[in-house]
């Protein structure tokens, strides 16, 4: 995909810039959402053994083990001209609501990189990015983008990292299994002890849960947009 956007833009005195972008964590209850953003240079992107005279190939990181994907993660920074993370807290999540969420996340990613793209290639049909950005949306782009497939790798690794990194803290919610994604044990563990600072109060799980239903927040449509209402 990159050679072809390259090949149809390619106009001026250097090669177009090409940033794949991927997200993680969209539908998980706790945690942040995490944005990566890569550009490459276009070279063969790198490979892993695996069995017998096998190789593993960099694709979208839910295709990868997480051996595969914590080996990818090492060795990606290495390959790629550049790439950043951009993330957005629970708390942030609740008060904008997740669209304009990811878009915060997203450009904090691409402001962060070394050289700004001239066009990003989103992962899905929706683009969450908008204007000034040049994008092409691409459904299973992960899967067709190196970059993308890049971006993917590290921005799952980087928020399980990040999960993992809360589960001492917070035991029973199965953070470094789950990463903040509903599991029997992060349900259990809910409905005993309630959510966590790390959790996203607007989401709907909290109609399930009586005792702590109380504290979901809402975003009041007459108040504009990023105002919330306890109620």
């Amino acid at each position: 995909m990159e050679h072809e956007l390259r090949a149809a833009l390619g106009t001026g005195d250097r090669p177009v810039r090409i940033a794949g972008v991927d997200e993680v964590g969209r539908g998980a209850w706790a945690g942040p959402v995490v944005v990566c953003a890569a550009i490459t240079d276009l070279s063969a992107p790198p490979v892993l053994p695996g069995r017998g005279d096998r190789t593993v190939a960099l694709t979208d990181s839910k295709l990868l083990s997480r051996a595969h994907r914590e080996s990818f993660a090492e060795i990606l920074p290495g390959w790629l001209t550049g790439h950043a993370i951009g993330a957005s807290a629970p708390a942030e999540i609740d008060e904008v609501g997740m669209t304009e969420a990811l878009r915060r996340a997203a450009v904090r990613a691409l402001e962060a990189l070394p050289v700004p793209p001239d066009v990003v290639i989103l992962d899905g049909k929706q683009d969450f990015l908008r204007p000034p950005w040049r994008v092409r949306c691409e459904v299973k782009a992960d899967q067709r983008s190196v970059t993308v497939a890049a971006a993917s790798v590290l921005a799952k690794v980087h928020r399980d990292r990040l999960m993992a990194g809360l589960d001492g803290a917070f035991p029973g919610y199965g953070f470094a299994d789950s990463a903040g994604y509903p599991s029997p044990a992060h349900q259990r563990t809910l409905e005993m002890s309630g959510p966590t600072s790390h959790h996203r109060l607007s989401w709907s799980y909290l109609d399930d849960l009586p005792r702590w239903k109380h504290l979901k927040k809402h975003r009041d449509p007459l108040a504009g947009e990023g105002q919330l209402s306890l109620l």
